[in-house]
């Protein structure tokens, strides 16, 4: 089973707490200044920093238009 909805709107990234998005099997921070990804595995959000990654500007901003989620002030 996914991550909830509900789930989702209460979680936000644990270094910046900026809200998150659902992006397959990851959860990805929609702060465009650490661009954090989550993993989820077997149905649980990995929400340890030590073992997120940091996204490319690109790769970041390519997930965010996928959600359509604003990236420019």
């Amino acid at each position: 089973m996914p991550v909830s909805p509900e789930l989702l709107e209460i979680l936000v990234c644990p270094e910046s707490k900026a809200p998150l998005v659902l992006d397959g099997e990851f959860l990805v921070s929609t702060d465009p200044t650490t661009r954090r990804r989550y993993a989820i595995k077997d149905d649980i959000p990995v929400m340890l920093i030590d073992e997120s990654e940091s996204l490319s500007v690109s790769e970041w901003k390519a997930i965010m238009e996928r959600h359509s989620v604003k990236t420019d002030p």
